[in-house]
């Protein structure tokens, strides 16, 4: 940046201009020098004082546009380590939450696991019990047709009996006179 005493300081240095060059008249003296040397010599040098300040005013001015230049990318330098540290702070949150809600999930996921663990458990203990139901059930009625299968078991018995009993057995028949039944 430009310091404002090196600028004014700068332009102390100056006091004859150009133009205070080329109108410079010198009294004539014996053995002097030659005119027209001295004016070609002070044109010359009065061009090149101008051309040193406009170039030096060139410069100045690029030395403020370049200070202002570097002032805004200092401020956008700013801006944007502001921006990035956003940015972090931005993922890191995201990254915080995402871990939370992973957790949570993981936590419901395990919950439910559980829940419908118990609810499995209980079914089996209930489908257990109506297993053992069902075979009390069977016994039951295994039972009840061994039962009922000795019963028609005897029965049969005691009807091969009663026709074995009926074949010993000569049917008496009362002998009938045809000629009482003729009449």
């Amino acid at each position: 940046m430009l310091n404002t005493d090196d600028t004014k300081t700068a332009e102390r240095h100056f006091t004859v201009t150009p133009l205070d060059l080329r109108q410079t008249q010198f009294k004539t003296a014996i053995r002097g020098f030659d005119r027209e040397d001295v004016a070609a010599f002070l044109l010359e040098a009065a061009d090149d004082y101008e051309y040193a300040l406009r170039e030096n005013e060139r410069l100045r001015q690029e030395l403020v546009r370049l200070d202002a230049a570097l002032n805004q990318h200092r401020e956008l330098e700013g801006s944007l380590k502001n921006t990035l540290v956003s940015a972090q702070k931005v993922a890191d949150d995201m990254r915080e939450s995402a871990n939370q809600e992973a957790e949570r999930i993981v936590r419901d996921a395990e919950n439910q696991a559980e829940l419908t663990l118990d609810k499995s458990q209980a079914r089996v203990k209930q489908v257990q019990r109506e297993i053992d139901g069902l075979r009390l059930k069977r016994r039951d009625v295994e039972t009840s047709v061994e039962a009922t299968i000795s019963t028609l078991r005897n029965a049969l018995e005691i009807v091969r009996e009663q026709d074995q009993r009926q074949e010993k057995v000569v049917p008496h028949h009362p002998r009938v006179d045809l000629a009482s039944r003729a009449v």
